[in-house]
């Protein structure tokens, strides 16, 4: 499958969004009629939260400030600038000839395994160290970028 992911939104802070092309997908009678789809790839979870990222576990080291920044979801709001990308980036890809299924509100945390292993960042890459990573825990971030998820589509 075709991916085109853009990151609209300040990494950490909201989620962002992917966009497949639906030829790629099976066509069916339900399939919806305009060239954008949503796709609903998150169970009902409160993102913002912020219990959600903080533990007593050692290596957790998102700060409670930064926590309750996760999840405003910056990029639904129409007034927001980030918001109004968005919606330009949207209007984008629904005036091209092929559909395409938006992936939106995925979860910012992911495992060790999406974010650096599935896309081949060495064991040693600065990245991976807890200056620029928040961990939750050994084997669980905040996500740092949205190629994380990538892999799950």
């Amino acid at each position: 499958m075709k991916f085109l992911t853009l990151c609209v939104s300040a990494v950490l802070l909201d989620a962002a969004m992917a966009w497949a092309p639906l030829s790629s997908l099976p066509r069916t009678a339900t399939r919806p009629s305009s060239a954008l789809a949503m796709a609903s790839v998150a169970e009902e979870v409160d993102y913002a939260n912020a219990e959600r990222y903080l533990s007593d576990h050692p290596n957790n080291n998102v700060p409670p400030h930064i926590a309750a920044l996760v999840g405003r979801g910056l990029h639904t709001k129409p007034d927001h600038p980030i918001g109004i990308i968005r919606a330009k980036i949207q209007e984008y890809f629904a005036s091209l000839p092929d559909d395409y299924k938006i992936f939106d509100a995925e979860d910012p945390i992911v495992t060790t395994k999406q974010c650096f292993d599935d896309l081949r960042i060495d064991p040693d890459h600065p990245g991976r160290s807890p200056s620029d990573t928040y961990y939750i825990c050994d084997e669980t971030l905040l996500r740092t970028h949205t190629s994380a998820h990538q892999s799950m589509h």
